[in-house]
């Protein structure tokens, strides 16, 4: 990665980097046809979508899935997931924003609550792993918050301070997640939340991961 200069960016994958909205909704009307429920639209998706995931689903349900139901919608939206997202490309602009932040000394990582052996791979196929220091994704079971999964992937960035590093990602969690461990955040619109539900979050908010690297950029001078 060359010298680093203390920035550092973490950086969340479905939704902000890996532009999979079509997948993830697909996925998701699959895990509800399983429930009986009516397919819900991305405009839907990104009004009620949070984390955990079994609230999400309790705010379509009107309670929380059984065990058993949410073992057979986890599973269900995994399968098509999987099925449907060599469909799927990187956000506009990916590849420049990474090879420029690196360009400059700085430092960044992913990490992701896709499961972590599925993650490595797909990275790896857009040829982008090495503006890395670290690509983390999910070990152990799905459906809880980042935040826990922060503090870890934070201790392992030897030499990065997390007062000088900035999480961008696509929901609500990655702020909290970033709070967690006393970074900063910033949240992208083209991902699962709406911009309304972002902005109740207190974090800058924008459009474009152009912006986002640039509020970055500020956010950790």
């Amino acid at each position: 990665m060359g010298k680093r200069t203390g920035a550092h960016i973490v950086w969340d994958w479905n939704g902000t980097l890996f532009h999979d909205n079509d997948a993830i909704i697909g996925a998701t009307n699959a895990a509800f046809g399983e429930l009986g429920l009516a397919p819900i639209t991305m405009e839907q998706y990104r009004a009620m979508y949070c984390v955990p995931v079994p609230r999400f689903y309790e705010r379509l349900l009107g309670r929380l899935p059984t065990d058993a139901e949410w073992e057979v919608m986890d599973e269900t939206f995994h399968r098509y997931y999987a099925e449907h997202r060599v469909t799927c490309g990187l956000t506009e602009g990916v590849a420049e924003l990474l090879s420029g932040w690196r360009s400059t000394g700085r430092s960044q990582s992913i990490l992701s609550m896709y499961v972590h052996d599925e993650l490595v791979p797909l990275v790896r196929r857009f040829g982008i792993e090495g503006h890395f220091l670290r690509v983390d994704g999910r070990v152990g079971p799905s459906g809880g918050s980042k935040a826990e999964h922060m503090v870890r992937h934070v201790e392992a960035l030897a030499g990065v301070d997390p007062s000088r590093t900035v999480v961008i990602g696509d929901a609500a969690d990655d702020a909290v997640a970033a709070l967690h461990v006393g970074a900063r955040a910033v949240l992208y619109t083209g991902g699962s939340h709406s911009r309304a539900s972002l902005e109740t979050v207190g974090v800058p908010v924008v459009d474009t991961l152009a912006e986002a690297v640039a509020e970055a950029e500020r956010l950790a001078a």
